[in-house]
């Protein structure tokens, strides 16, 4: 037997989840990390509203809402004046039990998933290394290098490498990793600071020729600058401080910057690896994916990956379906990866581009629009549902069937506020597999899952349940990362039982 059912290469949040999402499961897990200490600067910082609904699974998301800084609104800026500002506060009311935009720093948010990995008596293996591993088709056998150097064999039904940009999984793999690098070289800073834009609010400033952006940090006058190095100080030898980057939009914004905790430079990435999954081992997260940070999609992105490949190594190795289905993993997150790639490279592209038709757009077409769109509630819901991540889908993966009303197989679930305690989203807290109909229960229906260990839930019928989209007393049968798998309007029994015997699913409460 395989010392490990999973083993776990890099504790970042991608990492963590995964282990965390196992380890609510019962599969055992061997988590390691070449580094001594987790991160110690606020590096990612948006937790998106998907991220939020996952943690809602794993018993935890209103801690991470707590310990986190709700954002009220965007302010737009160009040559000192702000020109707009924009609402964030209840933009997906009613599409989400979290319908606001979150700040919780990525130290403290990987410190917070270890301890949560600690009361479930699992902790980071630190300072071991993967150097290399072999697949056989039965096993992984990994070799791992300690910090004084020797090394050991770990075996391992599945190894899922987490490990970053610089993936060792991924190289010995040689999966190719595409893309290319922006010119620009960007700033980060964290400090503490007084001035207009250190109100706890987004602020971003879109002058002509310097580009910040001002993310706050729970506590007063802390926040995050993001900025272009000016092409001079760019190409200077020595290493940059923060004084050799200072804007004039730092001026301009009439920031005073006290204290400076964190200051680093960077270039932007722009990669898709070739594939996220070859025989026993797979990418998340950035090994498999690195994108600019317009929207703050990434962290959330790898931690996407983690719940989608989790509930199926579970499925695997606990209930015994068909490793088949761990084949769309792939092909349900590389989709994904690709189109918020692309998307990302077109906004990031316009916000550096030098041009004079888009230093037009900057700083006078999108002021005077973007607030009036706000004000659209059809232009707000769809801004959330794409940068919340609840509008990712799965409808063309061989997991998703058949549509009731507007629900499609392949979408997530769709929230009904109120319908019981915690709304229709809260029974996705087994983690299983589970049949959900809105209206009058069909007998023959209940009995059905009832018999197969299968979880039924029927929700009262209410105007809520057809604004979300759901047809009166249809099936949907739900994943246990809250997606719909099937979606039927005659409430089949036989349509059931052919979903999962023809993916070789066994679904298990």
């Amino acid at each position: 037997m395989p010392d490990v059912p999973v083993l776990i290469v890099g504790a970042g949040p991608t990492g963590l989840v995964l282990a965390l999402w196992l380890t609510k499961r019962g599969v055992k897990v061997r988590l390691i990390d070449k580094v001594a200490e987790s991160g110690t600067t606020s590096r990612a910082l948006a937790v998106q509203v998907r991220t939020l609904e996952f943690y809602r699974q794993l018993g935890f998301a209103q801690e991470v809402v707590d310990r986190g800084h709700n954002v009220a609104a965007l302010n737009m800026w160009v040559k000192g004046t702000r020109v707009a500002s924009v609402t964030l506060r209840m933009m997906g009311e009613g599409l989400s039990p979290f319908d606001f935009a979150l700040i919780f720093p990525q130290d403290e948010h990987e410190r917070f998933l270890i301890a949560q990995l600690r009361a479930l008596g699992v902790e980071v293996e630190r300072e071991v290394e993967l150097i290399a591993f072999a697949d056989d088709d039965n096993e992984v056998r990994a070799t791992l290098r300690r910090r004084d150097g020797a090394q050991d064999i770990c075996t391992a039904s599945y190894l899922a490498g987490c490990d970053g940009a610089r993936s060792t999984t991924r190289e010995v793999l040689g999966v190719g990793f595409p893309g290319g690098t922006y010119d620009h070289l960007f700033y980060v800073a964290d400090v503490e600071a007084t001035g207009p834009p250190m109100n706890g609010e987004l602020h971003v400033a879109l002058d002509e020729a310097d580009f910040l952006a001002v993310f706050p940090l729970k506590g007063e006058g802390r926040g995050r600058l993001i900025g272009t190095v000016r092409d001079g100080a760019a190409t200077e030898s020595r290493q940059l401080k923060f004084e050799d980057v200072q804007n004039n939009a730092i001026k301009n914004l009439k920031i005073n910057v006290q204290r400076i905790n964190w200051f680093s430079t960077y270039q932007v990435h722009h990669r898709v690896a070739h594939g996220f999954a070859r025989g026993r081992a797979f990418l998340l997260g950035d090994a498999a994916h690195i994108h600019s940070p317009v929207g703050g999609q990434g962290m959330n992105t790898g931690i996407g990956d983690a719940v989608n490949l989790a509930w199926k190594l579970a499925a695997v190795l606990q209930e015994k379906s068909s490793a088949i289905l761990l084949d769309s993993y792939e092909l349900e997150r590389i989709a994904f990866a690709k189109r918020l790639v692309a998307t990302t490279d077109r906004l990031f592209a316009g916000i550096i581009n030098p041009s004079a038709l888009a230093r037009f757009v900057r700083t006078k077409a999108v002021p005077e629009i973007v607030p009036v769109l706000f004000r659209l509630g059809l232009v707000r819901r769809f801004m959330f549902r794409t940068v919340s991540q609840i509008g990712i889908n799965y409808r063309g993966s061989p997991l998703s069937s058949g549509s009731a009303g507007a629900v499609h197989g392949g979408d997530r679930l769709p929230w009904v506020p109120g319908s019981v305690t915690g709304g229709n989203f809260a029974p996705l807290a087994t983690l299983q597999w589970q049949v959900h109909v809105y209206g009058a229960p069909n007998a023959a229906l209940a009995q059905f899952c009832v018999a197969r260990g299968l979880g039924f839930h029927q929700f009262p019928w209410q105007a809520g349940c057809h604004e979300a989209g759901f047809m009166e007393n249809s099936l949907y049968l739900v994943r246990p990362d809250g997606y719909v798998a099937l979606a039927d309007p005659l409430a089949s029994t036989r349509k059931l039982t052919e979903y999962f015997e023809g993916r070789a699913i066994h679904a298990q409460t």
